[in-house]
């Protein structure tokens, strides 16, 4: 049976994920509370995220402000765009 969870991001009880995602405090709050579907728009922020500030994720910079990212895109008030950010066109 899939693991459900309410998702913190869409509010309502939705597919979780399969495992946690860090092993860690932090890892167990998000597989408890972010949905499959959530975590998927996580990661397309993060690259966006990368790709924009032009980070390097081996560095320790790097990896804490992406976990400040991920805490306030899940359980703040969602992470903030980068000021000239253009979305891609289609």
């Amino acid at each position: 049976m899939a693991h459900t969870v309410f998702c913190v991001r869409n509010k309502k009880e939705m597919e979780g994920l399969d495992e946690p995602p860090f092993d860690s405090e932090f890892g167990q709050k998000i597989f408890k509370n972010v949905s499959k579907a959530a975590w998927a728009e996580w990661v397309d922020r993060q690259k966006m995220l990368l790709n924009e500030y032009r980070l390097q994720p081996w560095t320790p910079s790097a990896q804490t402000f992406l976990v400040e990212q991920m805490e306030e895109f899940f359980f703040g008030s969602g992470s903030a765009l980068p000021s000239d950010f253009v979305p891609p066109s289609h």
